[in-house]
């Protein structure tokens, strides 16, 4: 055998010890794997260590969790009064689909898309919005024909990924991450994620902000024919001990013809499914920075500010007098008054005009526009960018213009 084998099994065997925290009783007992190993094949746990555990022997055989929300409807609050609340919006749409078809007489492929709260019962729910137990969620079942689902699919896959782009997510800090077979629900076609690495994370994990799943015809099948479970890789109803449906479905028939083919078929899905407050917390994230720049004496001090993408902040533009004296606050309140009718405008005549600046740049307004002297003489006034700190002069009449190139640029 090779002489640097053992000390190197040694090596490894020191590592592990350390990185994980065992007694040295412990770290005697230990196994090395090459292949991971499914929980549910491992028959006894004594010798599996758990996460951060300090000893072997304190992890448990995985047992099934139900994620849905229980709650009691009404005020005897009986067994027959169970209910939950869902888990995604996606079903309210599945069971309008008929309804939708038929009032729009709308063609395949089309999609409706539908923002609302969706509740699971997280077991640790943490990191802020990151995982909560009442949260956002934006859903879209795009409906396409089976030949055609898996072009829609990878043009959902790449559309969605470079929408948090262009909106301004590093894109070092995401990736686009193909589920592996395994890893697919019974129903999925192909699913994958787009995941953005959040600081609160350790270095190299990531954490998802949405996920597009291939579905294929299960949803509708399933509200048509009744619960489907996965059989030698084919989708087929489950039947109770009668032969008949274990849970049935709504006897629509929920096929579409298309009259320029010629062919019926069960519409296939494509699904976009977002968490519109973990989409928030990365552009949050992302934004928050710190720097120096100039203060209202002109020395260079500390600034904490939001460099939102333009078009997410909150408040687009702020208007300032320079003074409070000599016409320019009228200025100011007319200047403001015009902006406002076409986006979210702040007005602000307290205090130093760099602190005016400073308090803007905290909540990411992206151009602050100051009404001076000059603005008096020729109507131009200064813009200012919250990034680059650049300044320029332009006719308060042409703002409105200059704001909306800026901020659709």
């Amino acid at each position: 055998g090779d002489p640097n084998a053992d000390s190197w099994d040694e090596s490894i065997h020191a590592r592990a010890q350390k990185f994980f925290n065992l007694r040295a009783k412990d770290a005697d007992q230990m196994v090395f794997g090459e292949e991971l190993i499914s929980l549910e094949k491992i028959e006894d746990f004594s010798q599996v260590l758990a996460p951060e555990a300090k000893h072997l022997g304190t992890l448990t055989a995985p047992r099934e969790f139900n994620l849905m929300f229980k709650t009691v409807v009404g005020a005897l609050g009986s067994d027959d009064d169970a209910s939950f609340l869902r888990p995604e919006t996606a079903q309210g749409i599945f069971v309008n689909f008929k309804n939708v078809l038929d009032s729009t007489r709308i063609r395949v492929p089309f999609g409706i898309a539908q923002q609302g709260k969706s509740f699971r019962n997280e077991i640790t729910p943490r990191n802020f919005t990151f995982r909560s137990r009442e949260f956002e969620q934006m859903e879209c079942e795009f409906f396409c024909s089976p030949s055609s689902s898996r072009a829609w699919y990878e043009y959902w896959r790449n559309r969605r990924f470079q929408w948090y782009i262009s909106l301004g997510l590093a894109s070092e800090k995401l990736r686009l991450r193909e589920h592996d077979p395994e890893e697919l629900a019974h129903y999925s076609v192909g699913t994958a994620d787009i995941e953005y690495a959040f600081p609160f994370l350790p270095e190299g994990e990531y954490g998802e902000l949405e996920g597009i799943a291939h579905r294929g015809d299960f949803d509708l099948r399933s509200h048509m024919e009744g619960k489907l479970i996965n059989r030698d890789g084919k989708l087929e109803v489950e039947l109770n001990e009668n032969g008949k449906p274990k849970h049935r479905g709504c006897g629509k028939d929920l096929s579409y013809f298309d009259d320029q083919t010629r062919e019926r078929y069960i519409p296939h899905v494509v699904e976009p499914s977002a968490g519109a407050d973990r989409a928030t917390l990365a552009f949050l994230c992302e934004a928050y920075d710190e720097d120096e720049c100039p203060d209202e004496n002109g020395k260079m001090s500390k600034r904490v500010v939001l460099r939102f993408h333009p078009r997410l902040a909150p408040v687009k533009a702020a208007v300032f007098p320079l003074v409070k004296k000599d016409g320019m606050p009228e200025l100011a309140s007319e200047i403001y008054g015009e902006l406002k009718k076409h986006f979210v405008t702040f007005y602000d005549e307290k205090g130093a005009v760099g602190r005016r600046y400073r308090r803007q740049d905290e909540i990411g307004t992206p151009f602050c526009i100051t009404v001076d002297s000059q603005t008096l003489e020729d109507g131009t006034v200064t813009v200012r960018d919250r990034d680059t700190l650049e300044q320029w002069r332009v006719h308060k009449d042409e703002l409105v213009a200059e704001i909306t190139k800026k901020i659709n640029g």
